[in-house]
């Protein structure tokens, strides 16, 4: 895990090289007021529920199939790569479980590969450009 302000580890773990990096990110948990920043395989909606009661921030790809229903849709940057975004409920009963508060879905589009990602975060207060920012930077 990198510290965003001079990109110097802070924390690190070694693993067997055969060991499923999604597996390995269980064992990290985050300090408060963290932004963390995770491709879709991390869609672990225990671990986000966990990580949003504790105070820490997260960024996301959601997984193309996951059960969600709108809740708001919300006003965005017009004349950026900022397609859509709104407030999202995740609609399965497991997932409902683990992670019952609502989330922020901003759809981006992605310059290089010219498909629309669909960002899910727990973060309400910055805009859609920077938490898009964020996870291309991650």
């Amino acid at each position: 895990m990198l510290d965003h302000d001079d990109f110097a580890p802070s924390y690190t773990l070694f693993t067997g090289a055969k060991q499923a990096d999604v597996h390995t990110g269980r064992a990290v948990e985050p300090n408060p007021g963290s932004i963390v920043a995770m491709d879709r395989g991390y869609n672990d909606f225990k671990r986000l529920g966990r990580w949003r009661r504790s105070g820490v921030f997260y960024g996301t790809r959601l997984k193309e199939r996951t059960l969600t229903e709108v809740i708001e849709h919300r006003d965005f940057p017009q004349h950026r790569n900022i397609f859509a975004e709104g407030i999202i409920g995740l609609s399965s009963d497991k997932a409902c479980q683990d992670c019952p508060q609502p989330l922020r879905c901003v759809v981006v589009g992605d310059e290089e590969s010219y498909r629309d990602l669909v960002l899910l975060t727990n973060h309400i207060r910055f805009g859609a450009t920077t938490i898009a920012d964020i996870y291309r930077e991650s």
